[in-house]
């Protein structure tokens, strides 16, 4: 599909068709179908069986455990497995003193000499394990710096980290973990985020106010023979349960049916069992009864390594891989096959229209040459003169059109100063600084209220701006079109409602985590700004694609204008051109006219070619989608 979107592109230009909102659509295209994910969240407490969940979906191909399954804790940091062709296979690991500093997660990505990178023998499973029990690592600190970090709480001493014999304290070695590997489901956008239990998503405020809320889907894992316990509400209400999400998006796996399975007991039985557990656990977590689904990861392994058919389908994790493949990534998939039919559509209309244009300036040239058959020199010249007259004239008009260039750019500017980084700090600064008052924090809620009002002022004020610059372009295109016969058309500008539910969900995740018991956390200086940068990385993400909207919709308004100038301007000079060779040879008329006439069919030629890719493209894109829904996802 890239390798349409590209020839589509590359036509376009070779045919001077494509303008600079048309380039901007087709780079983004191009970009979205590179590098556009789907993020899935697994999120449960310590001895859940996500990381046997991982192996059995990610790595039964190796006949063996790759990531470490062992009772206890063994995912000690969060962990994010995803594909990007432009490395190798590879595991990356962020040192948790990174913790101590203000950067958040974003900005350490960008610093990729900051983390350890360990390569990864994919045809090798036994380096593959060993490479990834890193994951599992710890260090010991003392109370003082366990306390720092994030791990250490005096007033919650029973969900404290182990201490050894000599009063240190047992801490992750690693903040995050990023795996880079070329399966399936990863090389069609999935990214799987594997996070530790409620104490280590609590420690990091990015993770629960940032990565998790941002997850296109959640997996929430749970324990079949205990169905819901305690630890586990606290995490499903204190960090999923408003999660803003499209319906449907979060998931309840109950792990480890095989305790269920009793020789001692009739299989209708045992299936009553596991079904009244799913009926209770939808019940409790107020889902629908299709969000929870029942698996055995660890027999679903043994299965895909034993080819056990019979075995595979008893532990029902062919009905999650179905799930991540067909609904979690096929939902993504629509979306890319919607988007591509807009942009398509749209660089069509646009070169359509520039196509239309030519074709109108081949008639009138037609019309003036025929005019001139029988008559003399004289005649030739005066039409000569006109045309050069005409050419004048519209040189000099043309400052009426810098004149609304000059006010549409101004108006721009202040739209991308409203949007920009000192904007949100400015609007956020009450935010801030109650943060980071020293001690604990109260009436932080009332900051948040009026910080995040102030923000939703701006997008408002944002699109009135739009609005005023919309209404603008209308009545100055209006005036253009009958000076110059022009086919210029204003769209309508992005609507600031995405972003501004966008605001309301970081909103949401934050005044949740203020109730979270983390109001001690929050009184640490270091805590608190990092909560106070995740913020405004956060903020300033939403924001930048809100101008990148505005930025795409004032270049299809400019370059209409430019590229409509810019044919006119052409035409003048090929009008001039064939009435000078026609001055010059007698002969000359008559093959000029042959020559328009033939401009003419390439003209019908070009736009019969247009209406093939474009179509081809839309063709392509629908069938990708219907070929990558498989049945089940093999490993």
């Amino acid at each position: 599909m890239r390798l349409r979107v590209k020839v589509l592109a590359d036509w376009l230009r070779e045919q001077q068709l494509l303008d600079d909102g048309g380039e901007e659509r087709m780079q983004r295209l191009t970009d979205l179908l590179r590098s556009d994910k789907v993020m899935v969240a697994f999120v449960a407490e310590f001895s859940r069986g996500k990381s046997e969940l991982i192996n059995a979906v990610f790595f039964a191909g190796y006949g063996r455990r790759i990531m470490p399954a062992s009772a206890g804790r063994t995912t000690m940091c969060p962990t994010e497995l995803g594909y990007e062709a432009s490395l190798p296979p590879c595991l990356r690991l962020l040192p948790i003193e990174t913790r101590l500093q203000p950067q958040t997660l974003l900005e350490w990505r960008l610093a990729p000499e900051k983390w350890t990178r360990v390569d990864l023998d994919m045809n090798n499973p036994a380096q593959l394990a060993e490479a990834m029990q890193k994951v599992s690592e710890v260090v010991h600190v003392t109370q003082d710096d366990a306390r720092a970090l994030g791990f250490w709480h005096d007033d919650r001493a029973w969900d404290n980290p182990p201490v050894n014999a000599h009063g240190a304290v047992e801490v992750p070695r690693w903040r995050h973990a990023l795996i880079n590997m070329a399966h399936p489901l990863l090389r069609q956008g999935l990214v799987v985020l594997d996070t530790p239990g409620l104490n280590a998503i609590g420690a990091e405020p990015e993770l629960t106010v940032n990565l998790i809320p941002q997850a296109q889907a959640v997996v929430f894992i749970l324990g079949a023979d205990t169905g819901v316990t305690k630890s586990d509400l606290v995490i499903w209400r204190e960090h999923l349960a408003t999660m803003e999400s499209s319906a449907g998006s979060r998931f309840v796996v109950l792990n480890k049916i095989d305790t269920l399975w009793d020789e001692l007991s009739s299989p209708a039985h045992v299936e009553r069992q596991i079904a009244r557990q799913c009926a209770e656990t939808a019940q409790t977590l107020a889902l629908e009864p299709r969000q929870v689904l029942a698996l055995s990861a660890q027999k679903g392994l043994l299965a895909k390594v034993r080819d056990d058919e019979a075995l595979l389908a008893h532990s029902r994790l062919p009905q999650f891989e179905q799930l991540l493949g067909q609904q979690v990534l096929g939902a993504r998939q629509t979306m890319l096959v919607g988007t591509i039919g807009a942009s398509v559509a749209r660089v069509q209309t646009e070169a359509e229209r520039i196509l239309a244009a030519r074709r109108r300036e081949v008639a009138e040239q037609v019309l003036e040459l025929e005019g001139l058959r029988g008559k003399n020199h004289q005649v030739i010249r005066q039409m000569r003169l006109r045309v050069e007259r005409e050419k004048s004239e519209f040189d000099r008009s043309a400052a009426s059109v810098l004149a609304v260039r000059s006010v549409h750019l101004r108006l721009l500017r202040q739209l991308f100063r409203m949007l920009g980084s000192a904007s949100i700090k400015r609007e956020l600064a009450g935010l801030g600084a109650a943060l980071r008052e020293p001690g604990v924090k109260f009436g932080l809620r009332k900051a948040y209220g009026k910080g995040f009002d102030n923000l939703r002022q701006v997008l408002r004020e944002v699109q009135r701006l739009e609005g005023e610059i919309h209404a603008m372009l209308t009545t100055s295109f209006r005036q253009i079109n009958t000076d110059f016969g022009f086919s210029l058309q204003v769209t309508e500008p992005p609507t600031m409602d995405r972003f501004e539910k966008d605001l309301d969900a970081v909103e949401r995740s934050h005044l949740q985590y203020l109730g979270v018991g983390n109001m001690v956390q929050l009184a640490r200086p270091e805590f608190a700004e990092r909560l106070v940068r995740a913020l405004l990385s956060r903020v300033r993400s939403i924001f930048e694609a809100a101008l990148g909207e505005i930025e795409l919709w004032n270049k299809s308004m400019s370059g209409q204008l430019d590229t409509q100038m810019r044919e006119r301007r052409r035409a003048y000079g090929r009008r001039i051109e064939a009435i000078q060779r026609i001055q010059d040879a007698a002969s000359g008329l008559e093959r000029r006219i042959g020559e328009i006439t033939e401009q003419k069919a390439a003209l019908d030629v070009a736009e019969h070619r247009l209406q093939m890719l474009s179509r081809d493209l839309r063709q392509d894109a629908t069938a990708v989608l219907a070929e990558d829904r498989p049945e089940t996802v093999a490993a």
